[in-house]
């Protein structure tokens, strides 16, 4: 129940975004960071596997992974802002979906001591595109919105996780769930 409600509360915080999107409001750029992690197939599949990864973990790796992946995401953001390359940005992204798709679909747990560096890197690569598409926003509001879908996406991810139930058929359900990302991952790279 508790989880809904977060869902519900993200979902209205969006939605606030879009009555910002006319000139004039501070936060006239949220509703454009908002936005951008939902405009590609690519940054949707990881934030929700990291969400689905995270309840795998279990104790504090349930909200350390996806708060790391948050906190490394505005430190790639911050390096674009800084003017700093990052290199490969696209197959990084792309390596994301793949690397976190075959963990949840070989039902792998790594410890929390690979598990977190693994996703602060990947999100390295997405706070840089996100910032590389910030275009003439507010780096400010747009972070707040992008930092808000992340925080949605991986609260989706998390929930689905949790609403199965721990039977065979739906971890064979999340197991294709992974290996359908990985394949999307891949073919992603390959483009």
């Amino acid at each position: 129940m508790a989880i809904s409600r977060v869902l519900l509360a993200l979902v209205l915080a969006g939605g606030a975004g879009s009555a910002l999107a006319h000139g004039g409001h501070s936060g006239a750029h949220f509703g454009a960071g908002l936005a951008h992690p939902f405009s590609g197939l690519d940054h949707v599949l990881a934030m929700l596997a990291v969400g689905i990864y995270a309840l795998r973990q279990g104790g504090a790796g349930r909200w350390l992974l996806p708060a790391g992946f948050v906190a490394a995401m505005l430190a790639g953001a911050a390096l674009g802002a800084l003017g700093a390359e990052v290199p490969a940005v696209e197959a990084g992204i792309a390596s994301s979906v793949l690397v976190l798709g075959l963990l949840i679909a070989a039902a792998v747990r790594l410890p929390l001591a690979a598990a977190l560096p693994l996703v602060s890197v990947f999100a390295v690569f997405h706070g840089y595109a996100h910032f590389a598409e910030m275009g003439g926003a507010g780096l400010m509001s747009y972070a707040l919105g992008f930092v808000t879908a992340t925080a949605m996406l991986h609260a989706m991810g998390f929930a689905l996780a949790r609403w199965m139930p721990e039977t065979p058929l739906a971890q064979g359900i999340k197991r294709v769930l992974g290996g359908a990302m990985a394949a999307t991952g891949l073919v992603l790279l390959g483009s």
